[in-house]
């Protein structure tokens, strides 16, 4: 597919890969690759992001990402860290590259970095050039008829996204490459993505249940490299397809059942761009019209319109990840208290379907949306705790953290955010676990210490009469911690904020 060649007379074009990690339907790629040589770059720009760089768990995603996408390219990856401002001004100069080429990213800073780097470089005499490869819709072509964006998600997705014009077509591909030769060599390793080796879990990553501390990373890898399907374009290939297969047929009633094999878990690969949204609408429009799974069809689409809305919220309303979206939030009586976030951070907050999901997260860097609403709710409402918290932990925790998803979906469950669910719409959490996880599988995973009890007490572990307990080998604040919180007063309690500021 590609040959290496030193550089000639060609033009030779930097492609800037970012969250565009694949080859196929790269559009920067590819037209860079039909109009000369090309340097393939990735910089690890922690310097710009500032407060938003990766969190741990991205990093290592990041890390393994990397790792197939420069197999991928036979070594040819030109892996760099540094102020992308400068860092590219120097690829520049160093390989006389004539253009510069990306996919677009839509963070404000990254909005914000971009557009100094785009001036810079032209103003350098160089072409530069920027693509959508990341969205289905750029944000500033879906608007109400009146030129404003839209805050609701149902209008924005039915009357905006789906009356305008389609998801392109994914790209190939690009069918011959001639990249540009490395004149020095790089270590991905220098990134120092992953945890120094003997690096034990620290404050912010400690072992639930006080068990011993383990490097954390080694349990995302044996969920998603040696039982999954590991990380990377190819990887990312092979999980929608198994989804197509299995987990598309009765989708939009699976999806909110952890247990089942009915989510795709494609939203880190997404976030890395190992493939493109573009792939997934158009690869799930094909096996619903061979399966006749409309309705299911629709309901994964609108959840890829969810994607797109967070991203377009984020654009339109840059302070979304820091600044309540509606301003009367401001004035909420929170009630900060750091053993409590504690606790509900370790999963020993003694209600089981939460500790259930934020085991999940410690575990596997990842939650099943389904409880991500059901752990967000007990957190902002049953606790009083901060949306900004959750998203904190969230984004050092979670292995597809991405900002505007992140920061749209808490202020979202707290109430706070566009188009949210109203504050005084409570999670019920036992109710949550006895409609959603019924057999109990998905609590008995991540809290193995309850699995003896029978069902009628597994989701509400205190209201068993002590011989039950007894006969199960349960304890109760030993074995088991007691709720951190009484859910009826603490509901009670989160009204009555609601009213304050109402």
């Amino acid at each position: 597919m590609a040959t290496v060649i030193p550089k000639g007379d060609e033009m030779v074009i930097i492609h800037w890969f970012r969250q565009d990690l694949r080859l196929s339907d790269n559009p920067s790629l590819f037209e860079a690759a039909g109009n000369g040589q090309v340097l393939p770059v990735f910089i690890l720009d922690d310097h710009s992001a500032g407060q938003w760089a990766p969190g741990r768990a991205s990093r290592w995603w990041l890390h393994h990402s990397l790792e197939a996408l420069n197999d991928a390219l036979n070594g040819q990856l030109l892996v760099l860290q540094g102020d992308a401002r400068k860092v590219l001004r120097e690829v520049a100069q160093e390989y006389k590259v004539d253009a510069v080429y990306w996919n677009r990213c839509y963070e404000p800073w990254r909005i914000q970095r971009d557009q100094h780097i785009k001036q810079t470089l032209r103003n350098d005499g160089l072409e530069v050039k920027s693509f959508n490869g990341s969205l289905l819709w750029e944000p500033w072509t879906v608007l109400k008829k009146d030129g404003t964006p839209y805050k609701v998600f149902t209008p924005y997705y039915r009357k905006g996204c789906l009356v305008s014009e389609p998801p392109r077509e994914p790209l190939p591909v690009p069918p011959k490459i001639r990249w540009v030769a490395k004149t020095s060599n790089n270590d991905l390793d220098g990134l120092d993505l992953l945890p120094s080796e003997g690096l034990v879990s620290g404050q912010n990553h400690d072992s639930p249940g006080g068990r011993k501390p383990v490097r954390w990373d080694h349990k995302l890898y044996a969920h998603w490299c040696e039982q999954g399907r590991g990380i990377g374009e190819l990887a990312a290939q092979i999980k929608l397809q198994d989804f197509l297969g299995i987990g598309l047929n009765g989708y939009k009633e699976g999806r909110d059942f952890p247990a089942r094999q009915s989510i795709s878990k494609l939203s880190a690969h997404l976030h890395f761009g190992e493939v493109s949204p573009n792939q997934v609408w158009h690869a799930s429009a094909v096996a619903a019209n061979d399966g006749n799974v409309e309705t299911d069809l629709d309901c994964f689409h609108s959840e890829l319109g969810w994607r797109e809305f967070s991203h377009y919220l984020l654009y339109h309303f840059p302070t979304l990840p820091e600044q309540n979206f509606q301003p009367k939030f401001d004035g909420f009586p929170w009630q900060d208290d750091p053993k409590i976030l504690k606790r509900w951070q370790k999963g020993l907050t003694g209600i089981p379907i939460v500790d259930a999901g934020m085991r999940e997260l410690w575990q596997t860097g990842f939650m099943h949306n389904r409880v991500r609403m059901i752990v967000g709710s007990f957190l902002v409402k049953n606790l009083l705790q901060q949306w900004r918290h959750g998203e904190a932990w969230f984004w050092d925790c979670l292995v597809d953290a991405d900002l505007a998803s992140n920061s749209a979906s808490w202020q979202w469950v707290a109430g706070s955010g566009a188009d949210a669910a109203p504050y005084f719409r409570i999670f019920n959490p036992v109710t949550q676990g006895q409609k959603f996880d019924p057999d109990g599988d998905y609590i008995r995973q991540y809290v193995p210490e309850l699995s003896g009890l029978p069902n009628k007490f597994l989701f509400a572990p205190w209201e068993a009469p002590s011989s039950v307990l007894e006969q199960s080998g349960v304890v109760l604040g030993d074995h088991y911690p007691e709720p951190v919180v009484d859910l009826k007063f603490s509901r009670g309690r989160a009204l009555d904020g609601w009213q304050a500021i109402k």
